[in-house]
């Protein structure tokens, strides 16, 4: 009876001091992981899944009241939240969702919203249900640079040329951004004037990035904002050298005050540039400076990024250092 006691306070002390140690291990691998996850804290924005009952709310049943903007992809309105933070809600046209079931919408969205730079419009959120597909994105007072251009009378006044600079600048940091710290890697798909919002401090801001695969075969309000390669049915579609083209237009833009619709316009501005017959290029609303070779620099890196196949361009990484040189001068 007493070896049987023996053995089993044995027993019962080698089980309490295995429990005691595995204890001990356990803890010790918790704390390390807690320490790795403290020295390596996550920084990306976590988009929120809105219910299609919160953007109702958010927009007031989609009022039309609410509208302040429609484009190619969908139509834009002025959300409030219940915090009373403004929004924007794009509401993808119901055409496209039905057109590819907004394949992969949340997966995508989830990766587009941990973008976070100065001249980009950060996505706060989207909203997926049967026959809906919602962005919700920052709002910022901002007004596009197409409106600004091309559709406000006294808009063109507002922007001189030391802002059309520092726009095209802040433009390019958006897109680099976009092409080389994003992780992946996002091209934009749609980089054209509409889609470069200006705030009240005229600090341009990138929008619509990304979204290329909710219209991958939607060619309307696309002629002369993309290169020719782009309508290739190999080797064509969006790509890092279509946005730098893009960049480019927009550059064309700034500089002779003329949408850039169909590519007509385009080839005016590079046909003037080559002939040297500069001063016909710039837009007529605005006096010609007495220095005219910032602008004459800008026009040669707009030429570059058009007037190039996709091979041959700059890369955005080329064209946003000599712009922000640019930049810098002027500003001096």
């Amino acid at each position: 009876m007493n070896h049987g006691y023996i053995a089993y306070d044995l027993v019962m002390v080698t089980l309490s001091l295995s429990l005691i140690i595995l204890g001990v291990v356990l803890f010790l691998a918790c704390k390390k992981k807690q320490v790795e996850c403290e020295e390596t804290p996550s920084v990306k924005h976590c988009a929120r899944v809105y219910s299609l009952m919160d953007i109702d709310a958010v927009t007031d049943g989609f009022n039309h009241r609410r509208i302040v903007g429609k484009g190619r992809l969908g139509t834009v309105y002025a959300g409030v939240q219940e915090n009373g933070e403004l929004v924007a809600v794009k509401r993808i046209h119901p055409v496209l969702v039905l057109s590819n079931a907004g394949l992969g919408f949340s997966s995508a969205l989830k990766w587009l919203s941990s973008v976070q730079h100065p001249n980009i419009v950060p996505i706060i959120g989207f909203s997926e249900a049967p026959g809906e597909r919602v962005i919700v994105m920052e709002f910022v007072r901002m007004t596009s640079l197409e409106f600004y251009l091309h559709q406000n009378v006294n808009g063109a006044s507002l922007l001189d040329w030391n802002k059309r600079i520092r726009i095209a600048a802040g433009a390019a940091r958006g897109v680099q951004y976009l092409h080389e710290v994003a992780t992946p890697n996002i091209i934009h798909g749609r980089v054209k004037s509409s889609n470069v919002l200006i705030d009240i401090n005229f600090c341009p801001r990138i929008c619509d990035y990304g979204l290329d695969f909710l219209a991958p075969r939607e060619k309307r309000e696309l002629v002369g904002d993309v290169d020719d390669e782009y309508w290739n049915q190999r080797g064509g579609g969006a790509s890092k050298e279509s946005d730098v083209y893009g960049l480019g237009i927009v550059m064309l833009e700034l500089l002779s005050g003329r949408g850039c619709k169909e590519g007509v316009t385009a080839e005016w501005c590079l046909g003037l540039i080559k002939a040297l017959s500069f001063g016909e290029v710039l837009d007529p609303r605005l006096v010609i400076p007495s220095d005219m070779k910032p602008l004459f620099r800008l026009a040669k890196v707009a030429s570059a990024c058009v007037a190039n196949s996709r091979k041959c361009r700059p890369s955005i990484e080329q064209v946003t250092t000599i712009l922000n040189n640019l930049e810098m001068e002027v500003c001096i």
